[in-house]
């Protein structure tokens, strides 16, 4: 059986790894999602709202660090290149921060408007 990823799009969570049932990112069932030892990973859709389409994918992984305690990093290839970017604890991973890190991994293959236009977000 295969097992595809939840994804994150217009502000909510939603797929096999929620049962199919929607979550809001900032709601106290998104901090539980989160903090719920199963729950490894997700993707964030890249909404490119000048084209009107996802224009690809973040995967957000929890991994666990050197001194303890799991902590969520977005990553994203361009090309070759693998980036990466830390979001930070459970507690912090907020629909801001999650906008912040697509923002930095796409900076520089552009499937955003300008960095002057930044206040669009990408979701």
């Amino acid at each position: 059986m295969s097992h595809k990823l939840a994804t994150v799009t217009q502000g909510a969570l939603y797929g096999e790894q929620t049962q199919w049932r929607t979550i809001m990112l900032n709601s106290p069932q998104w901090f539980v999602w989160l903090e719920t030892p199963a729950h490894r990973c997700f993707s964030y859709a890249l909404f490119n709202r000048s084209q009107g389409y996802i224009d690809g994918f973040i995967t957000v992984r929890k991994e666990r660090r050197q001194r303890g305690g799991f902590y969520w990093t977005a990553y994203r290839r361009q090309g070759s290149r693998l980036r990466k970017r830390y979001l930070g604890a459970s507690a912090t991973l907020t629909h801001a921060r999650l906008q912040e890190a697509a923002h930095h991994l796409c900076a520089r293959d552009g499937p955003f408007p300008s960095a002057d236009s930044r206040s669009s977000s990408p979701i």
